[in-house]
């Protein structure tokens, strides 16, 4: 049966996630299931989507400022940054805690965390645990034995094999992926067993030279 759908006139320029990620079965976290989450910090672009979630992270040290702006702009579940790779230790505790009690639906660590460091976390916080993965060397045993929620994949052009390699050894964890830049790259991700999808939109910069050049058509 065909979805109605209702867009209004105002919003009829938005940004949709990729089709191919409704394929995915999603991961239900409190109740909500999330097949789609856009990699963005931009505000704009967050309250201008479809998507089902949020992954705010960003090249630079976590700042609690930029989350809880993030977080009370968002008409989305936002999964929110909290470092492990340049920050680390007390710090990243601090701004996990803090992300939590602002309302983050999980909270996002880099590649190089401690196991130490995620099992601190996991007796403190409520919220999954995301951790990413950019090697197909990667210890997820060992992730798993310090309290890892999620696996978080971002391995360039091997995403989906070591996708599939971590689905093969652990049939029930929940993964997030990256999907590359084509629908077909999504479908494969997906089939090698990603539960959701990140999808990282167009730069504000990009959707003002579309508009722009619309305009000067007129």
């Amino acid at each position: 049966m065909r979805v109605p759908e209702y867009s209004g006139n105002l919003r009829s320029n938005f940004i949709h996630v990729p089709k191919e990620i409704e394929k995915a079965n999603g991961i239900r976290i409190f109740g909500r299931l999330i097949k789609s989450i856009i990699f963005t910090t931009d505000v704009a672009i967050i309250r201008n989507c479809n998507a089902d979630a949020v992954i705010a992270i960003y090249p630079f040290t976590p700042q609690p400022i930029i989350t809880h702006s993030i977080i009370m702009g968002s008409d989305l579940p936002v999964f929110a940054g909290v470092g492990g790779g340049t920050t680390r230790g007390s710090r990243v505790l601090s701004l996990a805690v803090d992300a939590e009690q602002q309302g983050a639906m999980g909270v996002v660590l880099n590649s190089p965390t401690r196991n130490e460091l995620i099992a601190s976390l996991k007796q403190r916080l409520e919220i999954p645990i995301i951790i990413t993965v950019t090697s197909e060397h990667a210890d997820i045993q060992g992730r798993l034995d310090s309290g890892t929620s999620i696996f978080n994949i971002s391995c360039g052009a091997k995403t989906a094999a070591v996708v599939k390699k971590i689905r093969d050894a652990y049939p029930e964890i929940p993964i997030i992926a990256t999907g590359g830049p084509t629908g077909a790259s999504i479908t494969e991700t997906i089939e090698a067993g990603a539960n959701a999808i990140t999808y990282t939109p167009p730069s504000t910069s990009e959707l003002f030279k579309e508009m722009m050049e619309r305009y000067r058509a007129l």
